[in-house]
């Protein structure tokens, strides 16, 4: 079986690691793997030491798109991918998450009737002004295979009527199953790798970088006269230069219980994580990354596509209301069940399953 990959953006490469390794590892699966970076993300930072950290393979092709409007880099990220299939000719192109690289992936591949593998399919905010959620709901529609990491994003496709319909794989014969998260194989790999690192004890970390609050000089202010407000705990925020520049233009400052440090990398970040009494932020893949690490966190965000982890206790929702953010800080505690919602770490394993027995 030959599998195309389309990976674009930082946490596309972790997640993509764990598969790829798989494959690697089990060459009696006698699957090939072509990974194209469309290169949504060009920074050095941002992209390729990923591979080298993560222990992957340089892409096979580079497209390097770029930044741009999102009409812009995905109508060349399809025109590009297009080319590339039809050179190609894969047996399924596999896309992960929701970037305007995995709706390029999708959309180039069933327009030629190249079956469509979405890893984490089914998540849902049920905010469509965010390109995050255009980006997902249009690639399950296009999608064969949907490898759902939780019951919830099951129940999700359900409710749009993407359910599992048996025959050979297709467009119209979808295959709708529950994976795990593959983030969890991710960080049970990696948090084993040494990395030399001080790290200071009895820590929030906090991370804002998601534009609804960065472009958003009222709720950036509310979410940092929250912080500084909470002098009382010691922050450390690792800070991308985009949110520190607009920080800067607004004229907002932290106090001094908050250390601003760098960017880091998935490895370093996932050392922070563990070492800290709790999370305070607005990303996706930090709040899962929180409760692997069974760490309490607070998401600065209206709506979250993890409900499964606001519900059973270890994430609390504020957006950026300055006052619900104290009260989440000062009522932070551990919840007792720590129960399985993501899977037993063999995400990888099943994904491949399925895909061998149906192609």
């Amino acid at each position: 079986m030959h599998i195309l990959t389309i990976i674009g953006a930082r946490p596309q490469f972790i997640k993509a690691a764990v598969l790829s390794r798989y494959i690697r590892n089990n060459p009696q699966l006698d699957v090939k793997e072509t990974i194209i970076h469309t290169g949504q993300h060009y920074d050095q930072n941002m992209s390729d030491i990923f591979f080298t950290e993560m222990d992957i393979p340089q892409p096979d092709y580079n497209l390097h798109i770029g930044s741009g409007s999102h009409g812009k880099m995905t109508g060349l990220m399809l025109e590009k991918i297009e080319a590339l299939l039809l050179e190609l000719k894969p047996d399924a192109v596999l896309v992960y998450g929701d970037t305007n690289s995995t709706l390029a992936g999708a959309l180039a591949a069933s327009k030629l009737h190249i079956p469509v593998a979405h890893v984490e399919a089914g998540l849902r905010s049920y905010m469509m002004v965010m390109p995050e959620e255009q980006n997902r709901r249009l690639t399950d529609h296009l999608s064969t295979w949907l490898f759902c990491p939780t019951d919830t994003a099951i129940d999700n496709l359900k409710k749009e009527g993407i359910i599992s319909t048996g025959g050979l794989p297709s467009a119209d014969n979808k295959t709708v199953c529950k994976t795990g998260d593959i983030m969890y194989d991710a960080s049970l790999y990696y948090r084993q790798k040494n990395i030399p690192l001080q790290i200071p004890s009895n820590f929030i970390l906090l991370t804002i970088h998601r534009a609804e609050n960065t472009d958003d000089p009222v709720r950036l202010k509310s979410i940092v006269n929250a912080v500084n407000s909470l002098s009382e705990s010691k922050f450390i925020f690792p800070v991308h230069p985009r949110t520190k520049k607009i920080l800067t233009e607004h004229g907002l400052d932290f106090g001094k219980h908050v250390t601003l440090i760098d960017p880091v990398g998935y490895l370093e970040m996932l050392k922070y994580e563990e070492a800290c009494v709790a999370v305070l932020t607005d990303s996706g893949g930090v709040q899962k990354e929180a409760f692997f690490f069974q760490k309490p966190c607070i998401t600065m965000r209206d709506t979250t596509e993890w409900v499964e982890l606001v519900s059973s206790g270890w994430n609390t929702l504020t957006g950026a209301d300055t006052g619900k953010i104290i009260s989440a800080i000062g009522n932070i505690h551990t919840p007792e069940n720590y129960p399985q919602l993501y899977g037993d770490g063999h995400t990888a394993e099943k994904i491949m399953k399925v895909l061998l027995c149906q192609y």
